[in-house]
């Protein structure tokens, strides 16, 4: 990605260009091995470490989620200043999003809600989360019919993660952009057309709508879009937790806040969910058998594991008893490391399985059997989702802060 043509003074670093790069990553591509480490630095962001997950730990008072202890929540900008506005007895809230193109949501896209459901548990603070319709419209082949139709279907999916009704509040773009439309245009003032075109790589072929749909995204990082919760206070620190893609649109924010009068949004990324026939990339809803839907039936997982998740074990029993399996490229085992909770029990399973005690078949039936239990519980939860719950939580309305 390149840097912006034009770059206002005291901004944001922008990823730096390199010619050696093997993968990309921004909001609309995520393709080759993706270096991590090189993202933080490209980025300029800061690497979550273990100091800082003992200091989440000590404030909550509540143990550090999984994903956060074992690095998938990796990287951050601004965390310690939450931290410290927490600790000193100040409030924030949490803001994250779903672009709603589909009927049914994959794996992947639960990452986030069940984390910010931690977050919201943990710090006990208020959650936005906006449904980006208009950017789906906007880039996808659908109608708006459609892209409503997928936000409340999509929401039901979000609902059914166990968010409190009394501290979350989910909007769609479409309906909800005149309350924070003075937010959007200050923005949109704020940022020149060929930032935009740095930033995001924009040719002079989009649609208008795209090029200012940046300023959409960026509008729900100040508190001042929902005076129905925040009323007029400029100074509710944001933390918007999200998958290391999205850092662009959020770069861009944090440039126009202080212009603007507002704090800096603070971040926490993650990284991929991999897709089943690779750690390469990122899980894709354009390929059903990339990916663990959360409609699929526990033939359907079972199907799809057992065929279509890389293995990193040998190609026979002889060979994988004889020397065992890669673990960095099993996809069986990634997947584990992200729904296998017990510590003690995901260690013996990977030793056994690096060291040719377990056989494939083994090690995919367990991932095959926690993956139905998430699924169906979740398949139970949403079935519960009836359209006066979608309103309740869609309602513009005082939230608990």
């Amino acid at each position: 990605m390149a840097e912006a043509a034009t770059k206002a003074a005291g901004a944001e670093e922008q990823p730096k260009a390199d010619a050696e790069q093997e993968s990309i990553v921004d909001p609309f591509r995520v393709v080759g091995e993706i270096n991590y480490a090189k993202l933080i630095k490209d980025f300029g962001s800061q690497a979550i470490d273990e100091g800082l997950i003992r200091r989440v730990e000590k404030l909550t008072g509540k143990p550090a989620h999984p994903w956060l202890r074992r690095g998938y929540f990796f990287s951050h900008r601004d965390l310690s200043t939450i931290l410290d506005a927490y600790e000193s007895g100040k409030k924030f809230y949490l803001y994250t999003g779903r672009g709603p193109s589909s009927d049914a949501l994959h794996l992947g896209h639960l990452v986030p809600f069940i984390f910010s459901k931690y977050l919201q548990d943990a710090f006990n603070v208020p959650l936005v989360i906006q449904m980006t319709d208009d950017e789906k419209f906007l880039w996808k082949d659908i109608t708006l019919d459609d892209a409503r139709r997928y936000t409340r279907e999509n929401a039901k999916d979000i609902i059914a993660v166990g968010f409190d009704v009394s501290k979350t509040f989910i909007f769609s773009d479409l309906e909800y952009i005149g309350h924070m439309y003075h937010n959007v245009v200050r923005i949109q003032k704020a940022v020149t057309t060929n930032q935009i075109k740095g930033i995001f790589g924009f040719n002079d072929s989009e649609n208008m709508g795209r090029i200012s749909f940046p300023a959409i995204q960026a509008a729900p990082s100040f508190p001042t879009s929902f005076p129905h919760i925040f009323g007029n206070n400029v100074d509710v620190p944001c933390l918007i937790p999200c998958g290391i893609d999205q850092d662009p649109y959020f770069r861009m924010t944090r440039d126009v806040a202080p212009r603007l009068g507002f704090m800096k949004p603070a971040l926490i990324h993650s990284k991929f969910f991999p897709p089943l026939q690779g750690t390469k990339g990122k899980m894709s809803a354009s390929d059903p058998n990339s990916a663990i839907y959360l409609t699929d039936s526990y033939a359907q997982i079972r199907e799809k594991i057992m065929n279509h998740a890389f293995s990193g074990g040998g190609a026979t029993k002889e060979e994988q008893q004889t020397h065992g399996a890669n673990l960095d490229v099993d996809v069986s085992y990634q997947y584990l490391t992200f729904f296998l909770h017990d510590e003690a029990r995901l260690q013996e399973v990977g030793e056994k399985y690096k060291t040719g005690k377990m056989l494939t078949s083994e090690l995919k039936q367990i991932l095959v059997d926690i993956l139905w239990e998430l699924v169906s519980t979740h398949q139970s939860f949403r079935s519960a989702v009836s359209d006066n719950v979608i309103d309740s939580f869609m309602s513009v309305r005082k939230l608990a802060f």
